[in-house]
């Protein structure tokens, strides 16, 4: 009985003790497991760092994560990964972020204490038909002559401090067309011939991109003042048009030397677009056909208003260091200024700007 006893008590005994030892050797094994990864992580930060030099741990982390304002560049569409031969530059600056964000652009004061439309219009239409800096190498739709009467002119400034000659001479030049189905495309077609990478933009046109010749290609794409949203059906509709800061995102590009634009009374909120996000900067010289028969699309308020935010548009261009160099009254369109036959005015102008501090 008693040796019963003492063997069930050495039995209890050993599975005790078997137990215990169990614990212990888990725990040595989960200690050893969680100081392996511990090491292996901190390895792997080492060699970051070391892959980045001067960069702190804590820092190369929070810049792995881009913030919601982060400007990213994605090249895609040729087979050196972008549209264009300078947007494969690996050393192609980006566009600056810390900037602070405009909602609207500042309103000019008024032209005269009563607000009437006819003082607006005085000054508005002086300051579109008047040069402000002179050009000596006007240069209309890449001829060297203006013979051809049905074409519009287009026209660019080649004077050596603008840049743009030299930028043609080495085959650095990068030209954006925007307009809806245009059959006029002699600008387009010269600039390319003389050496500069031309973007025609058409969301009519078949196919989404064409490579014609060595230097032109042509996009299903136009440009827009806001993005669409693929979440209303209307805007899906319309999802081949984007903002322009968007398409030099999309196409790896950051300079625009010669911007043309035809836009069909879109380039009111298109040209508020550019500025207010800083775009034009990016912009050598811009040519634009505005429209002044209306208002232009989602461009309200009394006749007065309208014309004040046209000229407001022009003054913030000229802040941003822009000089009108060549103007042009259309006089082929009806004289018309917002549905009215007055002012000597007509419903159309090409206007030809050059950024002064372009480089």
């Amino acid at each position: 009985m008693l040796g019963r006893e003492v063997r069930l008590r050495w039995r209890a005994c050993s599975l005790r003790l078997l137990a215990l030892c169990l614990a212990v050797f888990l725990c040595t094994h989960f200690s050893s497991e969680l100081k392996r990864k511990s090491l292996s992580q901190s390895g792997l930060i080492a060699k970051v760092q070391s892959r980045e030099p001067g960069i702190e741990g804590h820092n190369s982390r929070m810049e792995e994560v881009p913030s919601k304002r982060q400007v990213i560049y994605v090249r895609r569409g040729s087979k050196n990964g972008s549209y264009g031969r300078q947007g494969s530059n690996p050393n192609v600056r980006k566009r600056d972020t810390l900037k602070p964000i405009r909602w609207h652009i500042d309103l000019q004061p008024w032209a005269g204490s009563s607000h009437s439309l006819n003082e607006e219009a005085t000054r508005f239409l002086h300051y579109i038909t008047k040069s402000q800096i002179v050009c000596s190498r006007l240069q209309t739709n890449g001829l060297t002559d203006q013979s051809e009467d049905t074409v519009k002119p287009w026209t660019v400034c080649l004077d050596d401090k603008f840049n743009l000659a030299y930028q043609i001479r080495n085959k650095q030049c990068r030209v954006y067309s925007f307009g809806l189905g245009e059959e006029d495309n002699i600008f387009e077609f010269k600039m390319a011939s003389g050496g500069c990478d031309v973007h025609r933009f058409d969301p009519s046109i078949l196919s989404a991109h064409i490579h014609e010749g060595d230097r032109l290609w042509h996009h299903r794409l136009s440009i827009d003042w806001r993005d669409p949203n693929p979440a209303i059906a209307t805007h899906r509709l319309h999802s081949n048009t984007k903002k322009l800061g968007t398409i030099l995102n999309e196409f790896g590009h950051w300079k625009i030397d010669v911007l043309k634009a035809d836009m069909e009374s879109a380039e009111w909120k298109i040209l508020e677009n550019l500025i207010l996000e800083g775009i034009v900067e990016q912009i050598g010289q811009l040519i634009v056909e505005i429209h002044l028969h209306w208002p232009g699309f989602e461009v309200s308020g009394n006749d007065s208003s309208v014309v004040r935010y046209w000229y407001s548009l022009f003054k913030e261009l000229e802040h941003k260091d822009f000089k009108l160099f060549y103007t042009y009254k259309d006089l082929s369109k009806p004289q018309m200024f917002l549905k009215k036959e007055v002012f000597n005015a007509s419903s159309c102008y090409i206007l030809s700007w050059v950024n002064t501090r372009w480089t």
